[in-house]
């Protein structure tokens, strides 16, 4: 790997920061028609969510989306797996997918690393770890007055702080970064075990959650958790085009008058902000936030004013279809989506270091 980088100009040693003579070339959309690939992104994504509807397991399908679309007579079984099941994984795939894909955008673009993203920096991991532990301490008694997905986001916030302090530090290389947030990963994932060790029914569906999954989503608790993913999605697309100016690099930056450190600092919580959110409801789904914005970038360019959204639409859909395939490809088995989506993830994330400029995206 030392050897690869080397040959690429970019050797463990390197700081942080993007030359500013690809900063043009970087901030440049890809094929120059965003509302066009926006519109047929939406189509994809109705498309998706239908499938996600119609298919399944059961003998549900199209007639009885339909009626209960136009409120026609519709059996109670399967009234009852479209409102109680389908239409549940469905929004919690579109807001979960849409949530990890522009957490990733943003991550990738605060710490100048593709190799970044809500899970491989362990933010996903801090996450999940104060869901669990707010669950065994409310099951032991204790008045917890936090509702999850603000937990979830103190957890996550606690873990980037982490990675924060260490790519703060100067010198530090891109692969540190990544190195610190596997034993971040290591850290949150040791006390996930501990504490269900230790309370092993405070969390009913523990074991899907810590793979990821949508098979427990509740319709009725998706509010507060869409409600902070809005008010993300909102905030990062507000600090984009500031975040864009980091990629000249540190000392240029600062000299634009950029406070470089409020900054990172302020990408990183709301990065936070919606991969927590996300995390409270389908647990530790992984590589959405790796994989979506890379491909994203590639057609829009590194510009986040562009990224983000389109990073949330692609995130939305991929989740969607990635779930649809996880319970109908191994029928009347399910696979939880998490681990069809680590199976993705896992080579793309080898890719992304063996390939010749595995330290930096063009």
């Amino acid at each position: 790997m030392g050897s690869d980088a080397t040959e690429n100009g970019a050797t463990e040693s390197e700081p942080m920061g993007r030359p500013a003579s690809s900063m043009a070339e970087a901030a440049r959309p890809r094929g120059g028609r965003l509302p066009a690939l926006v519109l047929f992104s939406l189509a994809v994504l109705l498309v998706a969510s239908v499938a996600g509807l119609v298919l399944g397991a059961s003998g549900v399908g199209v007639a009885d989306v339909l009626s209960l679309v136009l409120g026609g007579h519709l059996a109670p079984t399967a009234r009852s797996i479209l409102v109680s099941i389908r239409i549940p994984r469905v929004l919690g795939g579109l807001l979960a997918g849409a949530a990890f894909a522009s957490s990733g955008a943003l991550i990738q673009a605060v710490l100048d690393n593709p190799l970044a993203s809500p899970n491989v920096i362990g933010v996903n991991s801090g996450a999940g770890m104060a869901v669990l532990l707010v669950a065994a301490l409310t099951a032991a008694g204790v008045n917890v007055a936090v509702p999850l997905p603000v937990a979830a986001f103190l957890g996550a916030l606690i873990a980037s702080g982490l990675i924060l302090a260490v790519s703060s530090r100067a010198g530090v290389s891109r692969l540190t970064v990544v190195l610190a947030g596997v034993a971040v990963n290591a850290v949150f994932g040791a006390g996930m075990n501990l504490v269900l060790t230790v309370s092993p029914n405070a969390y009913v569906g523990s074991s899907s959650y810590l793979v990821g999954g949508l098979s427990g989503v509740v319709l009725g608790r998706l509010a507060a958790p869409a409600a902070l993913i809005a008010a993300g999605l909102a905030l990062a697309l507000a600090l984009a085009a500031r975040i864009n100016v980091l990629a000249l690099g540190h000392e240029t930056a600062h000299a634009l008058g950029v406070h470089v450190g409020a900054l990172r600092a302020a990408g990183l919580a709301c990065a936070s902000l919606l991969a927590g959110a996300a995390v409270s409801f389908c647990g530790l789904i992984g590589f959405v936030g790796l994989m979506v914005p890379h491909v994203a970038k590639r057609f829009v360019g590194h510009d986040l004013r562009r990224a983000i959204p389109v990073s949330a639409l692609w995130g939305a859909t991929f989740t969607v279809l990635a779930d649809v395939v996880a319970r109908t490809a191994f029928a009347p088995y399910e696979l939880p989506v998490g681990i069809l989506m680590a199976l993705m993830g896992g080579p793309f994330f080898i890719w992304l270091l063996m390939r010749g400029r595995g330290y930096r995206d063009e």
